[in-house]
Order: C-alpha cells, then structure tokens, then sequence
C-alpha cells in the first residue's frame, strides 16, 4: 500500500475518529498537523487536485473567520485559495492523501472504502 499522510487537527473530533481508525488497524501514515504547519499555495492547489474539487468545496462554512471574513461573498477561487492558506482553520478535515488521489474523511465511516480506493 502507498504511504498515506492524514491532514488532522487534534481538537477534531471526526479527525480523531479517522486518526485512531488508522493507528488500530495498522496503516503507516504520516500526520500532517494543517494548522501547525499549513500547506503552502502550490500544496492547497495539488491537494484540490488530488481531491477533485473546487476549494469553494474545501472550505469550511461554519468557522467563524468563515463568517467575519464575509467569503460567502467571494466568487473568484484564487483569492479564497490565498485566504485559505492564511487561515488554515477553514480547510476541511480530516483529509486522507495519497500520491494520486485524497478524500475528505466525512463521515468517518466512510474511512474503511476510502482506505481500499488506495489499495
């Protein structure tokens, strides 16, 4: 199996659900704290990429500095992209990432079809 890297925030619930699913059954993954050590533009433009969406479809609607920043109200994608990585608390997660392909973790239930696409 490919070495997979999860983007995870330990305050997450659902993250931590996805983190411990991975760690008991044995899966070599590496962890990528996003907010600790957020994802340059060119890393959040490759992971759209690897997800298959839009980063309208990235972001996290319910996060205050969703709300304060008004970006319900912004329509051009490289500008959300550029507030994104400067406020990584917006990127959803947790984030399942392969060489090829990644899956947003949502539900965790849905963690053990997401792990056998990467087989």
């Amino acid at each position: 199996m490919q070495k997979l890297e999860l983007w995870h925030n330990i305050s997450c619930s659902k993250s931590n659900s996805a983190k411990d699913f991975l760690d008991q059954n044995g899966f070599e993954i590496s962890i990528r704290d996003h907010l600790l050590n957020p994802p340059s533009k060119n890393e959040l433009k490759e992971l759209l990429k690897k997800l298959d969406i839009s980063i309208f479809d990235l972001v996290r609607t319910g996060e205050e500095i969703y709300k304060d920043l008004k970006l319900e109200n912004i329509k051009d994608e490289e500008k959300l992209i550029e507030i994104v990585v400067q406020n990584p608390i917006l990127i959803q997660r947790p984030i399942l990432v392969g060489k090829n392909k990644a899956f947003i973790v949502r539900p965790p239930a849905r963690i053990e079809d997401i792990i056998n696409s990467f087989i």
